[in-house]
């Protein structure tokens, strides 16, 4: 990834520049200046976005979702449900230490066949929580790598396990019981799966169906709907 100048960051962002100089000025925006001028680094701005998916309500997630539609218009979403097969959830998922879930989840994802190293994922999962936590205040964690993991994947694939109860899975304190795991090929159909599933998570009943999901089967079924009332509304 390279750095961006105001202009290419505006065009990525779908932004006039003076809006981008004056988040930049604000703070708003990781920059910094070189020579006067100021200059974003592409993988720190992904980052950002990445922050404001994660902390966003369904308002804001729709604001980061038209960005990132209109930053790549040839990138076709793929769905949810395909992403994550019944093979890659567990249902319940028995265990209770962080370490413990990374990589459960981990060898979950590589018995899809489409991840072939997981210990390599779980190290790389493992370091991106210690670095930032991506447990959420519902009781939901989105884990995955700081960047793709292009090496050791084949394609995009989403994991999905439910705790019978919640543990603590960061050092702020959130319990968690829901917990999917992102290993995506590419950065902006990272950004895509994380924004789609946080409006799953922040809109109907998805959470408590998961939690009431008997079954792989019952929590695959449970993600189709969620993911079709999303994509209707």
């Amino acid at each position: 990834m390279e750095d961006l100048d105001v202009a290419q960051l505006a065009a990525y962002l779908h932004l006039l520049p003076d809006q981008v100089n004056k988040m930049a000025m604000r703070g708003k925006l990781p920059g910094r200046k070189v020579g006067g001028v100021w200059r974003f680094s592409e993988a720190e701005i992904h980052h950002w976005l990445e922050e404001q998916i994660g902390v966003s309500d369904s308002e804001e997630l729709g604001k980061v979702q038209q960005v990132l539609d209109r930053a790549d218009p040839e990138i076709i979403d793929r769905p949810i449900h395909e992403l994550c097969s019944v093979d890659s959830i567990e249902v319940p998922l028995n265990a209770r230490t962080r370490g413990s879930v990374i990589r459960s989840m981990c060898d979950l994802a590589g018995k899809t066949g489409l991840m072939w190293d997981a210990p390599a994922m779980a190290e790389a999962v493992a370091a991106r929580e210690q670095m930032h936590p991506t447990a959420l205040d519902c009781g939901v964690a989105l884990m995955h790598p700081r960047r793709p993991q292009t090496s050791i994947l084949a394609d995009s694939v989403i994991a999905l396990a439910v705790c019978p109860s919640a543990i603590p899975f960061s050092d702020r304190g959130q319990l968690t019981d829901i917990f999917f795991l992102i290993c995506s090929y590419d950065d902006t159909v990272h950004l895509r799966i994380l924004a789609k599933l946080s409006r799953m998570i922040s809109t109907g009943n998805m959470l408590e169906n998961l939690r009431a999901a008997q079954s792989p089967a019952d929590a695959w079924h449970v993600l189709c709907d969620a993911e079709a009332a999303v994509d209707e509304a």
